[in-house]
């Protein structure tokens, strides 16, 4: 997968790279289908991840399955926390 941040709209001092590529590639990571067709025919994914470093990150994007464009990423809030929480436990 080679990440794209051209562009991005968030801080890449506040979240790196290598955290970005960390919270995609999580084996127990949720990744989550668009809920709306858009306009310029273009689709968005939602990802739910943990980093190595235990930073649990929500993260837009989007790709063609070689090249993965980040278009927003955030620490996630409580509540999507303990939903990635509830998934990770079913999968042990």
């Amino acid at each position: 997968m080679e990440l794209d941040l051209l562009d991005v709209h968030f801080d890449l001092k506040a979240i790196k790279p290598r955290e970005l590529e960390e919270a995609l590639e999580d084996p127990f990571g949720l990744r989550l289908l668009p809920d709306a067709e858009r306009e310029d025919g273009e689709s968005r994914y939602y990802a739910l991840g943990r980093t190595v470093a235990d930073r649990y990150l929500f993260l837009c994007f989007w790709t063609d399955g070689k090249k993965t464009r980040v278009i927003a990423a955030r620490p996630m809030s409580e509540g999507e926390q303990r939903f990635y929480e509830r998934k990770y436990a079913e999968f042990k």
